[in-house]
């Protein structure tokens, strides 16, 4: 299989240019134009030696994946479904800001996911593989992309798509580095947020790389009881451990930590559990992320879950703010497609399925 550009770093292809007998400081421009959405087209042989564009792209791939499907929302949502060369598709989101030339965008780490949260989509599939970096890298020029066509700058990204980043965070590091580069994707380190759902040594290994990216912690509780029942992986890290590690990380990057917090109805959402939450991040300087819940059908666990009503969300936000707590809602994205991680990709296998 020709490997894709996206997994080839600047030192490396410095290096096979020199096998070329070429100059290696052609591979730092031709780098930054492919991370610019330009493709290296035989238009670049007048300032390259000659056959040099030819054999690139006999050599490299400008992408491994392809689109499988694509859903733009009303609000104008974009969500994408990426081939990979195996056949297995992971998704990507591009979510519009509030100023109308910027966009967020959000990048799968894994194919699947072994977390097994009871109220996500992307749980029912099990888990597959690691994303390369390289995939994750042509996930975020596939966002860059589709925002450059509606007018748009990708200005964020966070590893909150498909997977688990902590449990494949070499390879998610690697992507960072390229995407936030300024020799490649030029993106910034402070405008990349990985998320994880609290795997504790994981955020001790991205707190020791010194990285200045941003750190978000899935919650979703604030007792051990009832997260356990929402994410499995609380049984092994209690969130006496995770905000432990939170504080590691927010002590040596100086940054607050965001804790999502998924709000659904009659599970985790009243008065009492806010209070708990209130008390459990206490001094913290962390900001709380509060979720509007995407139904997604039956859980694996039999268990419809359902967004909580307004009134009790607002509810649940006063009692945070009112404890000085800094608490905010995300703003509900793509209600009227598949926007809930997870959902496209299994409408369609499912689609696929009734076909064969």
């Amino acid at each position: 299989m020709i490997p894709s550009l996206a997994d080839i770093d600047t030192a490396t292809l410095e290096r096979q240019f020199e096998v070329w007998g070429c100059k290696p400081t052609h591979a730092a421009r031709l780098l930054r134009e492919f991370y610019a959405g330009q493709e290296i087209t035989p238009s670049e042989a007048r300032r390259l030696p000659q056959g040099l564009v030819e054999r690139l792209n006999s050599t490299f791939a400008l992408s491994s994946s392809t689109l499988a499907a694509r859903q733009v929302a009303g609000d104008g949502t974009t969500k994408l479904l990426l081939r990979l060369a195996d056949g297995r598709t992971v998704e990507s989101v591009l979510m519009p800001d509030f100023r109308a030339d910027r966009a967020a965008g959000c990048i799968s780490s894994q194919v699947g996911c072994a977390m097994g949260c009871d109220f996500c989509a992307t749980t029912r599939t099990g888990f597959e593989r690691n994303l390369t970096a390289g995939e994750m890298v042509e996930q975020f020029l596939a966002l860059r992309r589709e925002a450059h066509a509606v007018g748009r700058k990708l200005q964020t990204v966070v590893f909150m798509g498909m997977g688990e980043p902590m449990l494949n965070l070499d390879a998610v590091l690697t992507a960072v580095r390229r995407m936030a580069d300024n020799a490649l994707g030029a993106l910034g380190w402070r405008q990349i947020t990985i998320s994880t759902v609290g795997i504790v040594p994981g955020m001790d290994a991205l707190t020791a790389t010194g990285l200045k990216v941003h750190l978000a912690v899935s919650l979703h509780a604030p007792d051990d009881a009832t997260r356990a029942r929402l994410l499995p992986m609380g049984k092994r890290f209690p969130i006496a451990d995770i905000l432990a590690a939170a504080d590691r990380f927010q002590a040596r990057r100086g940054r607050p930590v965001t804790i999502q917090y998924c709000l659904l109805a009659g599970v985790n959402d009243s008065p009492e559990q806010a209070l708990m939450l209130a008390d459990l991040l206490g001094a913290r300087r962390m900001h709380v992320n509060l979720l509007r819940y995407n139904p997604t059908g039956l859980s694996l666990r039999g268990v419809a879950y359902e967004p909580s009503s307004d009134e009790t969300a607002e509810a649940f936000a006063a009692v945070l703010r009112e404890r000085k707590l800094v608490a905010h809602f995300r703003r509900s994205r793509g209600p009227d497609i598949d926007a809930a991680c997870g959902q496209l990709r299994r409408r369609e296998a499912g689609a696929a399925a009734s076909t064969t």
